[in-house]
């Protein structure tokens, strides 16, 4: 029989996997996507090897999304997950499960067959890993109350390169409305002691046809990213997005979706409803809305599946996990940051005494 403290370090152990790789020519080494110079390179020789990296991504229709006609087919790689944080990530390509990228923990184990949609497309890293680690400390540095071991303590270890799955939608939109609005005036009535200033509203019944053309309306597909913290590392040019192929994942991480391209979908058009509404009240001259009913038909949907290029850092302070996100094109950075209290009770009494200084300066003047 295996004994307890067996079984924990058995259970705590990264299960290796032999990766689907593209072997150097020159020692064998597995090649890996190199940012800077968009090709395969060798980690060990420095060996290049070019593919097809001027291939832009095509929009699919939307319905066969919804039939799951973009499926994985026969090329289904493997999904770990997390028992920590279950963040599940795609690892077979150039890489074997050792560490989440998200909480850090060697807590990941090989899970089942990814199912789903397969990526059409991929926004590419620009910058290396070595960059963003660069930038990482450079943000933490301007962090005012960030705890010095935070600051001096960001390493590679915790910076790992995450492709992050999403979805854009173009439509072309047709919107009929109704609505009624209305613009507040003042007027004077009466005269002597009743004289005064009387506020009135008049009220006006607009109706009307309102078309749109939207293009690569951005959602994210994946909870580890939420939409909130995309949006903050935003832009990505996915308008420019490249054909997916697997190269680009090579030493790289690949994250992904868990919220479907239906619900997603749902997402997009509550976006588009909004610019609708505020493109149609752009109309008119209000300052109030009673009313404003729209009704929306979209034609000629189309959809694609984007890998987003997103290095994630993970550090945890006094047992709290605290993330951090660099945008993987353009250096980006955006997260949270523990604080240290003796900072903050420093930086309070400092600006009392300043705020002291100058009341006595002004009372003894």
């Amino acid at each position: 029989m295996i004994e307890n403290s067996q079984r924990e370090n058995l259970q705590s152990q990264p299960e290796e996997v032999d990766a689907d790789s593209v072997k150097c020519l020159g020692c064998g080494s597995n090649m890996v996507f190199n940012p800077e110079k968009q090709t395969l390179t060798c980690p060990h020789c420095g060996s290049k090897q070019d593919f097809s990296t001027d291939v832009f991504a095509s929009e699919l229709s939307l319905v066969d999304g919804f039939g799951a006609g973009n499926g994985w087919g026969d090329d289904k790689p493997s999904v770990f997950e997390c028992d920590n944080c279950s963040a599940r990530v795609v690892l077979n390509y150039g890489e074997t499960a050792k560490v989440c990228p998200f909480c850090g923990t060697a807590h990941v184990k090989k899970t089942e067959s990814l199912a789903g949609l397969k990526p059409n497309a991929v926004v590419p890293f620009l910058i290396t890993a070595e960059k963003a680690l660069d930038l990482s400390k450079e943000w933490a540095k301007r962090r005012l109350f960030a705890p010095r071991k935070f600051k001096k303590n960001i390493c590679a270890e915790n910076v790992n390169g995450v492709y992050s799955p999403c979805f854009t939608f173009d439509s072309s939109t047709t919107s009929y409305y109704e609505g009624k609005i209305g613009r507040t005036h003042t007027r004077t009535v009466g005269s002597g002691k009743n004289k005064r200033t009387e506020v009135y509203t008049v009220w006006q019944h607009i109706r009307g046809t309102y078309n749109d053309c939207f293009n690569d309306v951005l959602i994210n597909a994946g909870s580890k990213l939420g939409q909130d913290k995309l949006d903050q590392i935003s832009p990505f040019d996915t308008e420019n997005s490249r054909k997916y192929q697997k190269e680009y994942l090579y030493g790289f991480m690949a994250y992904h979706y868990d919220t479907s391209i239906e619900d997603c979908w749902g997402s997009a058009k509550g976006v588009m409803d909004g610019r609708i509404r505020r493109g149609i009240l752009s109309r008119y001259v209000y300052d109030k809305v009673a009313y404003l009913n729209v009704s929306t038909s979209h034609q000629d949907v189309t959809y694609k599946y984007v890998m987003l290029p997103v290095y994630v850092g993970n550090f945890n302070y006094k047992k709290k996990l605290y993330n951090f996100y660099v945008n993987g094109s353009t250096g980006k950075v955006k997260g949270k940051t523990p604080k240290s209290l003796w900072k903050i009770l420093l930086t309070v009494a400092l600006c009392l005494g300043v705020a002291l200084s100058i009341v006595y300066l002004f009372l003894t003047a």
